[in-house]
């Protein structure tokens, strides 16, 4: 088959011919459709200081995808051949409190495919029979593909009740604007999104009905002032990995604020505790997707009209990589999708 591989300790990804895998008892073997490029994945293109001490080399990566089983291994029911899915790229062990007692997602012996397993970047991956995720019929498999990433903005997004809240945004990146999205689709009032880059914020003005802020332009407290809210927002949802942008955050949220924080900054960054202590703000982190309720709760809302499929920007055939790698490394571009078929 042909894979994509991180076949060398350097920037870069290459195609290659690899075996097809061969399943145990307890997993499928899917037929790759779509795969969806990662901010990850670009981590481990360039190489950085994180993909070199983490990804194993020679590795097939990529972890978003959506495809068609092929193969059940002996044990699996309530699957079958021909059966259209996406899945769950975290692999879990069984044996922590966390897995034992239904926390999957807070497992601390927690792999992922296409960083430390065998990954999607391919025309074929296997995955344990508890990791698939069957798609309906109104969830084609361009939408299938970046369910990864829509569950990590539905997890955060609802981590606190929204309803006829206002929300701020801080990172207009591909899972910014979709959790913008799902915020706005479950009823809050007001949402913001934050960003310097007005590429991506005019992105998310297309996806979802909310208000886009150049920070670099405008200041924040205007934007409070010119929605009429008296005293700031109820919940941040911090996407950006920005130092800058959670202080902005906590400037501008109410007394006993919300904020879910996904985003990862790089090192260790200065943080004014006194502030946010005083402020009584409650700060959740957020780590992948609850498993499975977050995979429930977003089928759900696509089923229920929640519409995200205006931020995928370029369609390419999974030949195209090298082309598509270098466009997410732009920043300009929202989800890309390649084509394994």
């Amino acid at each position: 088959m042909k894979a994509l591989v991180k076949a060398k300790a350097e920037p870069g990804i290459w195609m290659e011919d690899r075996p097809v895998p061969e399943i145990g008892p307890d997993d499928v073997l899917i037929r790759v459709r779509r795969t969806g490029i990662c901010g990850t994945d670009v981590h481990i293109w360039k190489w950085d200081e994180w993909a070199a001490r983490t990804v194993p080399v020679p590795l097939v990566t990529g972890h978003e995808f959506a495809g068609e089983i092929v193969e059940l291994g002996r044990n699996v029911t309530g699957l079958a051949v021909g059966q259209r899915c996406s899945g769950e790229g975290h692999l879990i062990g069984r044996t922590s409190r966390q897995s034992r007692s239904g926390r999957f997602h807070l497992d601390p012996d927690t792999r992922g495919i296409g960083v430390n397993e065998a990954g999607a970047f391919a025309e074929y991956l296997r995955l344990p029979a508890f990791n698939v995720v069957p798609l309906p019929d109104a969830i084609d498999d361009e939408i299938g593909a970046i369910l990864d990433p829509l569950g990590n903005a539905v997890h955060t997004a609802l981590s606190f009740d929204l309803v006829g809240e206002d929300v701020l945004v801080t990172g207009a990146g591909p899972i910014g604007i979709m959790a913008a999205a799902v915020a706005r689709h479950v009823g809050a009032r007001h949402v913001v999104i934050t960003d310097i880059n007005p590429d991506r914020l005019a992105l998310a003005a297309r996806v979802a009905d909310v208000v886009p802020v150049n920070v670099g332009d405008e200041d924040l407290r205007a934007v409070v002032a010119r929605l009429r809210m008296t005293q700031g927002f109820d919940v941040g949802l911090e996407m950006s990995g920005s130092q800058a942008a959670l202080d902005q955050m906590v400037e501008n949220l109410v007394m006993g604020g919300r904020i879910a924080l996904l985003g990862i900054p790089p090192g260790k960054s200065p943080v004014d505790w006194s502030r946010i202590v005083f402020k009584a703000i409650t700060i959740k982190g957020v780590y992948g997707r609850e498993i499975f309720e977050t995979w429930y709760k977003m089928i759900a809302m696509l089923e229920n009209g929640l519409d995200i499929r205006p931020v995928i920007t370029h369609r390419l055939p999974a030949a195209r990589f090298a082309e598509a790698f270098e466009i997410m490394a732009g920043g300009r571009s929202g989800k890309i999708v390649l084509d394994w078929t």
